[in-house]
């Protein structure tokens, strides 16, 4: 089986290719010969994976999939949620998302806040979504330099430390992404298990 990730981001496609069985290929946007940016102009993370994995199927009709992640912050209403990435304008600075969202929340006793992923697959043009969940809480100040967007003042319930300080290896024991790849990952193995009988 082959399948198309609508990434360019060859890391998340090397994370995906190690939990998959033999006999399933996934290829990146850029090594399926396909350079476009698709947008994401939907107020759920649900109709945005939709979207980028609706958008790749209707070119080239080859199974593929694709996954959009946001934060969402309880007393902000799910705020910033679909916005996550260009919380404070179109330039995607991580450093200023994270100052407005301090901002909103000063002196603001609920803390509570999650990441989301939500993963689009399409087989045979019929669409399959998984979801991933890590709960925890925004902190009052930054927690190391380390991850990326929001990682510096999100700590996840359960944890000691914040995303930002912790390594790939200790981020990935509550990592909401990988929940919900390791629930494609079953999905496919299962697929492919069931077609080789």
């Amino acid at each position: 089986m082959k399948l198309v990730f609508a990434t360019n981001n060859q890391h998340k496609a090397d994370e995906i290719k190690a939990l998959l069985l033999e006999g399933i290929d996934i290829l990146t946007l850029k090594e399926a010969g396909i350079f476009i940016d698709i947008p994401e102009p939907h107020d759920t993370l649900e109709a945005n994976a939709t979207e980028k994995s609706s958008t790749i199927y209707n070119m080239i009709q080859t199974s593929c999939f694709s996954e959009d992640t946001g934060l969402e912050v309880e007393a902000l209403n799910g705020e910033p949620g679909v916005k996550s990435a260009r919380y404070a304008g179109e330039n995607r600075s991580f450093d200023d998302n994270i100052t407005k969202l301090l901002t909103k929340l000063e002196g603001q006793p609920n803390r509570k806040a999650r990441f989301r992923t939500v993963v689009s697959l399409i087989i045979e043009g019929k669409e399959t979504q998984f979801e991933g969940i890590c709960e925890g809480s925004i902190l009052t100040e930054r927690q190391g330099s380390g991850g990326f967007g929001y990682d510096p003042v999100f700590i996840a319930d359960g944890a000691d430390k914040s995303f930002g300080e912790m390594t790939m290896e200790e981020k990935s024991l509550y990592s909401h992404r990988k929940k919900a790849v390791e629930k494609l990952v079953v999905f496919l193995n299962n697929l492919t298990a069931t077609t080789k009988q």
